[in-house]
Order: structure tokens, then C-alpha cells, then sequence
């Protein structure tokens, strides 16, 4: 680890994603150790109202796999998909679709896998987007890492810290 790094320790957010790019398509992995058991966690990453404070998406879903799940974010983009993977309180996973359209011209056909282990102090939080276009992900790579500091202020009770694409606007 370089000076100037950020460290991911229990308590401590911060660090950067993994981004792995095949040609067009990219995964993007991020870890991080939260100081809170892990059925906190899981309910800050399901339950629809904390999701809204923290990842700031209004989501409706049907938690079954198979069930259908819908979000929508505060730019206008809407992602649908099906669970594909609900066992609580370790893991998560549903297709985030999204339709071509001004924002999107590709549209996307991605999977976001969330998955929780619980350790000594905590819990390791892996959160893995795959499938995105190259272009999406080279965003989201920016921007995801914002959002899991707003998931961990949140567990904790602590401000959120505004994105910086909302103090653009």
C-alpha cells in the first residue's frame, strides 16, 4: 500500500474497485469492512427505505428468486431485472438492466452480486458488478466507491457525504 491510500480496515471505508475489461465488457469488485454484524448490513443493502437513504434508488422488489426488482435513480435511469440470488443474510444478487435511451444508448444487461461474510468486528462486504458495457464501468468505478461511504455512514449514524454529481446539479 502506497502513501496517500486508502486502507480498508474494519471501521475505515475508502479504496478503490477493482475494474477487469474484456474488450467491451468490464467487472467491478469492491470490498469493504464494516464494523456492524452482519444482519445489519444485510438490511441496509435489502430493505428498500435504507437503500433510498444511502444508494439513493427508489426500489421495488420481489425478494424470491425470480422475483422482479426495479430501480430507479435519481438521473432518470431505470434498471429492472429478476433476483437471481436471496440468502439471507449473506447473499444477494439481480439483473440491472437498463433500456437504450438518452442516457444509455447502449442500454446495459449487467449482475450486481452482493455478498457478506461475517468476520472478527464485523462484516466484509463484496460487492461485484459484472457484465457492465466498458464505458459504464469506467463511471461506476468513480462513483460506486462514493456510494459504500454513504452505506457505512449510514450504519454508523454518521453525515453522508453528498456525491459530487449531486453538488453539480
Amino acid at each position: 500500500m502506497t502513501e496517500g491510500q486508502p486502507r480498508s480496515e474494519a471501521g475505515r471505508v475508502g479504496g478503490p474497485g477493482l475494474i477487469e475489461a474484456d474488450r467491451d465488457r468490464a467487472t467491478l469488485t469492491f470490498r469493504r469492512l464494516l464494523p456492524h454484524p452482519i444482519d445489519t448490513v444485510w438490511e441496509a443493502i435489502t430493505d428498500p427505505e435504507q437503500i433510498e437513504r444511502w444508494f439513493l434508488a427508489k426500489v421495488r422488489r420481489d425478494a424470491a428468486p425470480g422475483g422482479r426488482l426495479e430501480m430507479e435513480h435519481p438521473n432518470g435511469v431505470r434498471a429492472s431485472g429478476r433476483v437471481l440470488a436471496w440468502d439471507p443474510p449473506r447473499l444477494y444478487e439481480y439483473e440491472w438492466d437498463v433500456s437504450p435511451g438518452p442516457r444509455s444508448p447502449v442500454g446495459e444487461a449487467s449482475v450486481v452480486r452482493w455478498e457478506l461474510s461475517p468476520t472478527r468486528g464485523g462484516t466484509l462486504l463484496v460487492m461485484t458488478h459484472r457484465r457492465l458495457t466498458r464505458a459504464r464501468a469506467e463511471v461506476f468505478v468513480r462513483g460506486l466507491p462514493v456510494l459504500l461511504d454513504r452505506l457505512a455512514a449510514s450504519l454508523a449514524g454518521d453525515p453522508m457525504p453528498d456525491p459530487p454529481w449531486a453538488r453539480a446539479a
